[in-house]
């Protein structure tokens, strides 16, 4: 069956990158298991799984179809046909050291010299949960649905009681008629979720109130006021520890949140960060978050790029949602030249709007503004549309992905980095395939792992 496809196809690829990793945590599992019948081997089903997230088939059942039907994957998968349930949980299982393939394509990528770090594009993406957002509700309004539920149950209860009262003297005590009502499960089954949901709220109130009150004593320490940093106040009025009446918890997927879209939709998502090394579109650092400012995130991510890559940025751009002095500051001490500007600039201002003049006395805000609008500011923050905004377009459009399959801010996150990963996988087998075909003649033309890195090296 391999003669069916070309040589340099993506599933021997695929095949190969596997097959040089390191996948003991995956595979140590199983060597530890004695009893059953012997597991589908985990490298063939990890080199199933990349290549359906590098084609863009996410769904279990379908991978399972394809298995059946799709050349490719018939070869990855050695004729091996399991079910979807088998590939669902061999995916959540292992779902965290799935997503360890990130660093590790991405190294196969700096080794080629794909990865420079001369300039980082940071950007955010709203990805859709796996929850609609019609299974949500306010904290408000589940304090009034909590008092209905409880009421129509106990009202549920006394009518079963005289049910059983009625029935007893009509059949006897020693026939049933006790069947708990199918409207009072119902009920129950709502009013425990909703309970659940109030709880979580409460405890994130609680949390938040603890959390601003003690970054407040923090701050203020013991130092003289006149020599505290100025600061942003993240609060309109001091957190109470209670939950506000339109603060919303899904019963799906509790720890999504509704956010605003790039169309402007309100949906229930995840906020997706992702940095980007300009020179080959190469993702350098993946995150999901609920929050869905995207400020919080600079240093958590700038943290990862160096974690992964090694170094840091010589330079970021970085949109105006990210901006705040504190942010400014952090990449300054960080010796990275960031390009941010302080507000949003329309475009028709943009391309006519001149850098005003920086003096000593000019605020941080108006030295970024003018550092952006200047000629050379205007041409690195440029670099924004052609490195981290094309691989979301990538990810969403050719590659398919725009909801997780996975529930839960952990699991979403660890999905995020494995579809990176895939990303990537196929940045480096482009240019791998790319430098094979320039170099043709000094090389025989093959497209395995192996050759392709020697050469793209």
């Amino acid at each position: 069956m391999s003669d069916w496809l070309d040589e340099g196809h993506l599933a021997y690829f695929v095949s190969d990158t596997i097959d040089a990793m390191d996948l003991r945590e995956i595979e140590e599992v199983y060597e530890k298991e004695e009893r059953g019948y012997p597991p589908y081997h985990p490298r063939m089903l990890t080199k199933v799984l990349v290549y359906a997230y590098c084609t863009g088939v996410f769904s279990s059942r379908k991978i399972a179809r394809k298995l059946e039907d799709d050349v490719a994957f018939r070869i990855l998968g050695a004729q091996n046909r399991p079910d979807f349930r088998t590939i669902s949980d061999f995916r959540k299982r292992h779902l965290k050291a799935l997503s360890g393939t990130f660093k590790k394509v991405l190294l196969l990528c700096k080794r080629a010299g794909m990865v420079r770090l001369g300039h980082v594009a940071l950007d955010g993406t709203k990805q859709k949960a796996n929850a609609s957002k019609h299974k949500a509700m306010s904290y408000g309004r589940m304090k009034d649905e909590s008092a209905r539920l409880e009421l129509e149950i106990a009202e549920l209860l006394g009518l079963a009681d005289q049910t059983d009262e009625a029935e007893d003297s009509k059949f006897g005590r020693d026939v049933r008629g006790d069947e708990l009502p199918k409207e009072l499960a119902f009920r129950e089954g709502r009013l425990a979720r909703i309970k659940q949901a109030m709880a979580e709220l409460e405890a994130e109130a609680k949390e938040a109130a603890e959390a601003a009150e003690a970054t407040n004593k923090e701050e203020s320490g013991n130092s003289p006021k006149k020599d505290r940093p100025k600061r942003r106040v993240q609060w309109r009025k001091k957190p109470s520890g209670v939950p506000d009446d339109k603060a919303q918890k899904n019963f799906t997927d509790g720890e999504s949140k509704i956010m605003v879209s790039g169309d402007k939709s309100f949906i229930q998502a995840y906020n997706a960060q992702a940095a980007v090394d300009s020179e080959y579109q190469v993702v350098v650092a993946a995150m999901v978050t609920n929050r869905a400012a995207d400020a919080v995130h600079v240093q958590a991510m700038v943290d990862k790029i160096e974690e992964n890559a090694g170094q840091l940025p010589d330079e970021m751009s970085l949109d105006a949602g990210y901006y705040s002095e504190a942010n400014v500051e952090y990449l300054e001490d960080k010796k990275i030249d960031a390009y941010m500007p302080p507000r949003r600039i329309k475009r028709s201002e943009y391309r006519v709007a001149k850098p005003d003049v920086v003096t000593n006395k000019s605020s941080i805000g108006d030295r970024m503004k003018a550092k952006v609008l200047s000629e050379q500011g205007r041409k690195k923050y440029g670099l924004r549309k052609t490195t981290v905004e094309p691989v979301f377009g990538q990810i969403k459009s050719c590659m398919g992905f725009r909801q997780f399959s996975m529930r839960g801010q952990e699991a979403c996150d660890a999905e995020w980095s494995f579809v990176c990963a895939a990303h990537n996988l196929l940045k480096l087998f482009r240019y791998g395939a790319a430098a094979l075909s320039k170099k043709a003649q000094e090389c025989t033309l093959t497209a395995h792992t192996t050759d392709i890195l020697a050469v793209a090296a």
